[in-house]
């Protein structure tokens, strides 16, 4: 294999490996406790990023499909599919933005600890996992980028398997040719 072959052929996989790596961080974050160390009334549940944030969890999961998807196909689909990659990384960014704001947070923390959010609350946010799902956002928007501006170079998933125009073509014609001969009892090793 010529050296310069190798590069574009791993282009698309590592591209690949990094996006579906974006989704599966913002997935992991958006299950782990956002807020932690609530101090209220009482024993208080503490939220997730997906309770913060409950478009997270979609979008990571639309990000894994696009990535399957921008891999079969080619040409403008391939660039439609990066498109809407790159909407759900801004959408993600977007989601752990809004999930970090005070008011939601204080919100949330309100309407799932009654009891125990009936005077003033205080809480921690834990900035570890937001920042996960950022990166993650940020891993599927330039993804999603990338697939558009240089997913038309990639090659598709069953180029390997279509005939060149002439080559092999050429060869299996003159082949068929020979057994057609045989068929018909001609001798093809007889020069005539």
């Amino acid at each position: 294999m010529a050296p310069g072959k190798s590069a574009p052929a791993r282009e698309p996989w590592l591209w690949a490996a990094l996006t579906a790596a974006g989704c599966l961080l913002v997935l992991l974050a958006a299950g782990r406790d956002w807020v932690g160390a609530v101090r209220g009334s009482g024993e208080m549940t503490v939220p997730t990023g997906g309770d913060l944030s409950p478009v997270l969890t979609p979008l990571a999961l639309a990000g894994l499909a696009g990535v399957v998807a921008v891999l079969v196909t080619k040409g403008a689909g391939r660039r439609i599919v990066g498109s809407l990659l790159a909407l759900c990384g801004l959408g993600a960014l977007a989601a752990v933005w809004g999930a970090t704001a005070e008011p939601g947070i204080e919100t949330w923390l309100r309407e799932h600890n009654v009891l125990g959010a009936a005077g003033p609350l205080e809480w921690d946010l834990a900035v570890g996992w937001p920042m996960v799902a950022g990166l993650g956002a940020l891993l599927v928007f330039a993804g999603g980028v990338l697939a558009v501006v240089r997913g038309g170079r990639w090659a598709g998933m069953s180029d390997r398997y279509e005939r060149a125009a002439d080559g092999p073509r050429a060869q299996t014609d003159g082949d068929r040719a020979l057994w057609d001969a045989l068929d018909r009892g001609d001798d093809p090793t007889e020069s005539r």
